[in-house]
């Protein structure tokens, strides 16, 4: 049991020691990339109504 704890305490060291690596973004940049991350959903997202609409509308007419 002692050495399982001892194992997450360093687990959770280690943890610590990599996040203080890691290349945080500023504000600004947090903002960009927020912004272009919601532009591509969008176009994405418009673009997959677009097609989807236009088979539908395809499947009626051979349907029907």
């Amino acid at each position: 049991m002692g050495n399982s704890v001892k194992k997450l305490k360093r687990f959770f060291h280690d943890i610590k020691i990599e996040l203080k690596k890691v290349n945080w973004p500023d504000r600004r940049e947090l903002a960009t990339f927020t912004g272009i991350v919601l532009v591509v959903i969008f176009v994405v997202g418009a673009f997959f109504w677009v097609l989807d609409t236009g088979l539908t509308g395809i499947l009626k007419v051979i349907i029907n």
